[in-house]
């Protein structure tokens, strides 16, 4: 519920407490259907996004800086000229629903003092913002509706503006425990269904939520409960909604937002929810957050994409040069016939279609047929069979050869498979990306203008049950920079002949409960993740060498023991986690 009815009560009043008799002192519009309104106030400048977008539509302040374009659009034009400079009024919810009106006060044309609105309709693909004038009348709008679009409600300059039906639900500002009882009734559904088709600006997730507090089954019919008593009930909830608090971000298992919300929720109470000091601080982490993790998918995808494709152009390979290795497994066979046929020229004919000969590599010189071709002669015949071994043994090196260059691309790109589900930041796909690019898999970009050099993405850190910390490698880049730079005391580890993560104990002394955390790790972070008995190496860094002109992360090792651990996620969460 990023923001529902009761989502926006909270921002609207936020809003009017930081930013009413603000000035307006900047209006941006970075895309076609977002605005940024630069705002100072209370001896603070604030930054208001209001987005019409239909995946993100919200309004809230933010931190995040985004630049104007070098044109600006139409629609940001006409509200510099109208709004721009102007004091803010106040906002105001409309029927406790989606729709936000912000009242600002600035000069007309002549220098008379006038009111104009700019309206946040926050509905999904529906959203827009609009400006209006005091008299309600449109002046334009972010995104125009004609009566191809919609018979029922234009949004087009010069047109009055109309506000979207209520579809017949109650205001949260008009609640009456009669009314809402009488509503309740005539429902055939759930009573957290019928709550949320009831009142306006009740969100499913807001009516669960209302259904939990009030300790009521969210699927049972509201005729089992004393509807009089749940209608007071809800009223009085509605009522406390402004004391609530604070507002919570929910975050899914893999570290993406998943929900928001104004308040702690009673209906999830085993959720991963993060407080926030505002409606808009936990606004602005959602959208940010959310924001980066689709990047961050976009870009993995994309390489993801790319390394699939050649795994399985590399396995298609070995599996053509194992069938040139079994073909060319008949090469002995070939010169044993070459050999047969030389010994035994005075025994065969010429246009014969194959001959008898004594097998001389028997050990009773067991007779044997070899197949001849009739239009050679049987020189000629002992001939081809050389030839066929000739180039049978050069298929079997050259076979090798191939298969051995694929097999060792493999592994590369396997570890680039497991490098890639690690990463969880854009830096450390950026560096995926490089190596790629390096190695030929990728184009390389066309760079624009001098880029700045960003730093190093680092390696995950953990600390032990015992507080010592463990450092992850999150690609091959980081292994090989946590390896070489580790002192020679340190415990190295690394999951057993399989892609995975170089992982470092920076500590003398290591007990065992330290050793099996680590191992844990090495385990979950290592392409076994998903099997069981993963055999994980142990030794000491002073073990471990580079040898030159090997691929980055490469490295070989002795003394070492081995350990073997069946990956836990469980195992892993209850490692506290320094940087992820």
């Amino acid at each position: 519920m990023p923001m529902d009815g009761v989502m926006l009560g909270f921002i609207t009043r936020e809003l009017n407490a930081k930013l009413k008799d603000g000035r307006i002192d900047k209006v941006i519009q970075p895309e076609r259907d977002e605005i940024h309104l630069l705002i100072r106030a209370q001896g603070q400048n604030q930054r208001l996004v209001m987005s019409a977008s239909a995946n993100s539509a919200r309004v809230h302040l933010t931190d995040e800086i985004q630049s104007a374009p070098m044109d600006p659009p139409m629609f940001c034009m006409l509200l510099r000229k109208y709004i721009g400079g102007g004091r803010v009024q106040g906002f105001r919810q409309i029927d406790g629903d989606r729709i936000l009106e912000m009242d600002v006060s600035s000069l007309s044309e002549l220098g008379d003092p006038v009111i104009r609105t700019l309206v946040i309709e926050i509905m999904g693909r529906h959203s827009n913002i609009v400006l209006l004038t005091g008299g309600r009348t449109i002046i334009d709008a972010a995104r125009h509706i004609n009566e191809t679009l919609s018979r029922v409600r234009q949004i087009e300059p010069g047109l009055p503006y109309e506000r979207p039906p209520l579809q017949g639900k109650i205001s949260m500002d008009a609640l009456n425990a009669g009314i809402l009882a009488d509503r309740l009734r005539s429902a055939d559904t759930g009573i957290a269904r019928a709550i949320s088709k009831t009142i306006s600006g009740f969100s499913p997730q807001a009516a669960e939520e209302a259904a939990a507090v009030l300790g009521l089954n969210p699927d049972l019919s509201p005729d089992f409960y004393d509807v009089d008593a749940v209608a007071r009930d809800l009223c009085a909830y509605v009522a406390s909604l402004p004391e609530r608090g604070p507002c919570v971000v929910l975050f899914g298992e893999s570290g993406s937002p998943k929900d928001i919300y104004p308040f702690p929720q009673a209906h999830l109470p085993d959720a991963e929810m993060r407080r926030c000091a505002s409606p808009s601080e936990a606004l602005d982490l959602f959208f940010r957050e959310r924001n980066l993790h689709e990047r961050l998918n976009q870009h993995i995808s994309g390489i993801a994409h790319v390394l699939k494709n050649n795994i399985e152009r590399c396995e298609k390979k070995i599996a053509i040069q194992e069938d040139a290795l079994r073909n060319a497994a008949r090469m002995d066979e070939y010169k044993k016939r070459g050999e047969l046929i030389q010994g035994n020229l005075y025994m065969i004919e010429k246009g014969a279609k194959s001959a008898t000969v004594p097998d001389y590599y028997s050990e009773n010189c067991e007779p044997i047929e070899i197949p001849l071709d009739e239009a050679l002669s049987p020189a000629q015949n002992a001939q081809r069979y050389f030839k066929l071994y000739q180039k049978a043994r050069g298929a079997q090196r050259l076979a090798a050869e191939q298969k051995q260059k694929a097999e060792d691309e493999l592994l590369w790109l396997y570890q680039m498979e497991d490098d890639l589900r690690k990463c969880s930041d854009l830096r450390g796909v950026e560096e995926l990306r490089e190596m790629m690019v390096n190695a030929g898999y990728i184009r390389k970009k066309e760079s624009k203008g001098n880029k700045r050099k960003e730093l190093p993405s680092q390696p995950m850190r953990f600390l032990s049950s015992d507080g010592i910390e463990i450092e992850v490698g999150k690609n091959a880049i980081q292994n090989e920079n946590l390896t070489m730079h580790a002192a020679g005391y340190e415990t190295w580890l690394h999951a057993q002949k399989m892609p995975g993560s170089h992982v470092i104990i920076h500590a003398e002394q290591v007990p065992q409960s330290t050793l099996d955390e680590a191992a844990m790790l090495a385990a979950y972070y290592s392409k076994g993740v998903n099997s069981s008995g993963v055999p994980i190496d142990v030794t000491l860094r002073r073990y471990i060498k580079k040898p030159g002109g090997t691929p980055v992360g490469f490295v070989i090792y002795t003394h070492q023991k081995t350990l073997y651990i069946t990956p836990d996620e469980t195992a892993v969460r209850k490692i506290r986690c320094l940087v992820p």
